[in-house]
């Protein structure tokens, strides 16, 4: 069975073929094939291309936890890296579809960078969803442990939370994430994002990841949080994201649409062996 792993800014995918991969997938052999000393390792698994009734490649997209995402913009450009090394697309823009939409990729620079029109960015709290009453989740307030929060909520095909801070660290992140992620307002869970403004093109990004905890680096997350620095007026339309794996150019257009470029690398290529996916699971 063979795998091809990729890492965008150092949050790492692994690329599962279906038509090289025998086995059904399950979150038993995700959890497995993640795992950090007992498997490959990586934040999560890229299940395609699959079929789709449009004749758009298809891309599932899992969690180490086992769990399903509806999007990822750093999954998106390995992908679609992936796709190009394969021989299937050329650097001319093709489609793929997620559980969170239909997105417009562009290989550049023979693969070395991968562009990704990520869709509208949404406040609205029922698409993210957000529980209560159907609004625009701007600057409310949460409670994670004994602190009080100010955040904005949005939505790019997958749920996140924004909050904007004077300073923010890893330890912030690693402390308060796991408690937002799974606070009773976000019925399906949410990614966290810590965001520090620096100037008006320029932001500094702290993420926990819904299901795979802290994170490098993550091309949803940089969407959302340059798209609430611009809806707070905080940031103009063209915003370079920095996070702790890297550097993210995100381009904001009307209705908060999301154009996104950043690096992708080709780490490895192999073949697994069936007793990885025999053996019992590790926490």
């Amino acid at each position: 069975m063979n795998f091809y792993k990729y890492h965008g800014l150092g949050n790492d995918y692994i690329v599962l073929d279906p038509q090289e991969f025998a086995e059904e997938i399950t979150g038993g052999y995700i959890r497995r094939i993640c795992h950090r000393n007992c498997g490959i390792g990586s934040d999560g698994i890229l299940f395609g291309p699959l079929p789709d009734k449009s004749g758009v490649p298809a891309l599932r997209i899992f969690n180490p936890d086992g769990s399903e995402a509806e999007k990822s913009g750093n999954g998106l450009r390995i992908f679609a890296r992936y796709l190009y090394d394969s021989g299937r697309v050329s650097q001319e823009p093709f489609l793929i579809a997620t559980r969170g939409g239909t997105v417009t990729a562009r290989v550049l620079e023979s693969g070395r960078s991968v562009s990704v029109e990520m869709g509208n960015v949404s406040f609205e709290s029922t698409q993210i969803p957000v529980s209560g009453a159907k609004r625009e989740v701007i600057n409310e307030t949460l409670k994670a442990g004994d602190e009080t929060l100010t955040f904005c909520a949005a939505t790019i095909g997958n749920p996140h939370c924004v909050i904007i801070k004077s300073e923010i660290s890893a330890d912030q992140t690693r402390r308060l994430g796991p408690r937002i992620e799974t606070h009773p307002l976000f019925p399906n869970r949410t990614n966290v994002q810590f965001v520090k403004i620096m100037d008006k093109g320029n932001i500094a990004v702290q993420i926990w990841e819904r299901g795979a905890g802290y994170t490098l680096a993550s091309g949803s997350s940089a969407s959302a949080a340059a798209a609430v620095a611009r809806r707070l007026d905080l940031c103009s339309r063209d915003i370079t994201v920095h996070m702790p794996g890297g550097e993210l150019d995100i381009r904001i257009g009307n209705d908060y649409s999301i154009s996104m470029t950043g690096p992708v690398t080709r780490i490895a290529e192999g073949r697994m062996h069936p007793e990885l996916l025999e053996q019992p699971e590790t926490e």
